[in-house]
């Protein structure tokens, strides 16, 4: 199966957020290449959101290029064979915790559609959660000019809303 096969089988069975799921298979219809980051119309990312469950806390990356804090996550590589495996390859990744990341159960936690520059336009996130172990170790990465833990209760002050929904989704699923 290809990575665009895999894409459009998750997409069928995500339940949550029907039109923006719909509008994701549209354009997937519509762009055999909207897998990669070469389609100028928009194309699909895969990010995860790093959890630390038993310390209550995200891990979040200082966006190099937007100055944003987010979670870790981004385009698919021609070697990803699957949308949980380029979220989780882009989570380890960025946040340098070499081993013990496992995807929450269950497939994507949300969907977010957002602009990005021209030529691209959007970017269709399909949003995991990345369960982190207790005693992760964090190692910033040349993609991120910053990399920090925050508690539960401080993510709203420090990243935005979409962060925020996600993180919120992924805490109602553990």
């Amino acid at each position: 199966m290809s990575l665009y096969d895999d894409a459009v089988l998750v997409l069928k069975r995500y339940e949550d957020q029907p039109e923006l799921r719909d509008l994701y298979l549209e354009h997937l219809a519509a762009h055999p290449d909207g897998m990669y980051k070469l389609c100028q119309a928009g194309h699909i990312t895969g990010s995860a959101l790093v959890i630390d469950p038993a310390g209550g806390r995200v891990l979040l990356t200082l966006h190099k290029k937007l100055g944003i804090w987010l979670q870790m996550g981004g385009h698919c590589e021609p070697e990803d064979t699957t949308l949980a495996g380029a979220a989780l390859r882009e989570a380890v990744e960025e946040s340098g915790i070499a081993s013990g990341l496992t995807l929450l159960p269950g497939g994507p936690v949300r969907l977010d559609r957002h602009p990005i520059p021209a030529p691209c336009n959007w970017h269709l996130d399909v949003q995991y959660a990345a369960l982190a172990p207790a005693d992760a170790v964090a190692e910033i990465s040349e993609e991120s000019l910053d990399l920090r833990w925050f508690p539960y209760e401080e993510v709203a002050a420090a990243a935005d809303t979409s962060v925020v929904r996600l993180m919120e989704a992924a805490r109602a699923r553990l």
